[in-house]
């Protein structure tokens, strides 16, 4: 499939749409009132430092909302002012944050039923309004959609629109897409549905795995017993690495990406010599800028000294928990929570450790002066972080 000549087509359709309906001023109040605060307007004020009797708290300097999940949300309130009536789907999250997703639900916004990972679009009839979220969507549901005569809303976010041109220019030059990225995440699923030839590495190990069978090290057989679920259909090892370019999930962490980057240099580099290395490596620069704002922040937060950190947002959101890494790396004692009640009266908090299942800690805040970092993924509203602050500040006042 010719995926550039699709999306040309798509995009001069009259019933697609991807800049909004100019009614941003009818729902500003709306989203105004759901997701921002004016307590964490006045803590970015004060240098991003709150203190409260024992408790200080340290926001990271660039969290929560980015602006493609503004834009996302925004469009999305948009779409139902616009289409007060029809029905309105979802192809899946508009983005991986619990509340967000309930004010959608109470819009009568419908959700595409997933069941063991397959989407059922069986209920989307001819004329149904269908919202891409800001993660995008793949190509095969994009045409699925646009052949049932649905009118489309893509809030994909253009950090995740520049990945698809990538690895659509590394299909043009009969190149294996290398995606950093997790295989199973939506976003990378819509752009593996755009490249040609490809392979998804989770991380450096997987990464450094591959690199060692170009250099001829390795079993063919066990390369594709560990890969099976992460290629493109009929991909084999010994033709498709032999030219590379690197692509990647934007919320995965950056310095990682990058690394996986030179590492795949270094590695036709060695094979083919310098001469002929830009005939079997490409890289183009598909960091997202708030995802690097974010780990940037999060790496300057955890320097200063700490009692604890609380990460917020979705347990599915990719971003956020590559946040929680960077705690965890710093030996910090942290907690991932998706939303405020995780956190109760009875200084108890229900968190998910890094690759864990929920669980329950008793004494969250510790007796005397305490400090406790904060920071949240790219699809947390304000609203949520004050709702989280406001419950720690009761925890400390109990004492």
């Amino acid at each position: 499939m010719d995926t550039h000549a699709f999306k040309r087509s798509l995009h001069n359709s009259d019933r697609y749409n991807r800049r909004g309906f100019g009614r941003a001023e009818e729902v500003a109040g709306s989203l105004e009132q759901a997701y921002q605060s004016s307590l964490i307007g006045s803590i970015r004020e004060n240098g991003y430092q709150l203190s409260h009797g024992r408790l200080n708290v340290r926001l990271a300097e660039a969290f929560g909302f980015c602006w493609g999940v503004e834009r996302a949300v925004a469009m999305a309130y948009e779409t139902r002012k616009h289409y007060p009536s029809e029905r309105l789907w979802i192809t899946n999250e508009i983005i991986h944050n619990p509340s967000v997703n309930d004010h959608l639900r109470k819009m009568n916004v419908h959700f595409i039923p997933v069941d063991q990972g397959v989407k059922d679009f069986s209920g989307v009839e001819y004329g149904d309004v269908v919202i891409l979220p800001a993660f995008g969507a793949t190509v095969q549901e994009m045409q699925l959609l646009n052949d049932r005569g649905c009118h489309i809303v893509d809030t994909t976010c253009p950090w995740v629109s520049k990945v698809w041109n990538t690895v659509e220019k590394h299909k043009k030059h009969v190149f294996t897409s290398i995606i950093h990225g997790k295989v199973k995440h939506e976003e990378t699923l819509a752009t593996s549905s755009f490249a040609g030839t490809y392979l998804v590495l989770l991380d450096l190990e997987e990464a450094e795995y591959v690199a060692d069978y170009i250099l001829g090290n390795g079993d063919r057989d066990s390369f594709m017993a560990r890969f099976a679920n992460a290629c493109s259909p009929g991909f084999d090892p010994d033709r498709d690495l032999e030219r590379v370019g690197v692509a990647n999930q934007t919320t995965m962490l950056k310095s990682e990406t990058e690394e996986i980057g030179r590492l795949f240099e270094r590695t036709m580099l060695t094979k083919f010599g310098p001469i002929q290395l830009n005939e079997h490596f490409l890289a183009f620069n598909t960091i997202c800028d708030a995802t690097q704002e974010r780990q940037d922040a999060m790496f300057s937060l955890v320097d200063e000294p700490l009692d604890l950190m609380v990460v917020i947002g979705g347990y599915n959101s990719s971003n956020t928990t590559h946040l929680q890494e960077i705690a965890i790396s710093r030996g910090i004692r942290s907690f991932h929570i998706d939303t405020p009640e995780r956190i109760s009266e009875d200084n108890t908090i229900e968190h998910k450790p890094l690759g864990e299942d929920l669980t329950r800690d008793t004494d969250f805040l510790p007796s005397g002066p305490i400090t406790v970092g904060i920071t949240s993924g790219a699809s947390t509203p304000d609203r949520v972080v004050e709702h989280v602050i406001q419950r720690m500040i009761a925890i400390s006042d109990a004492d």
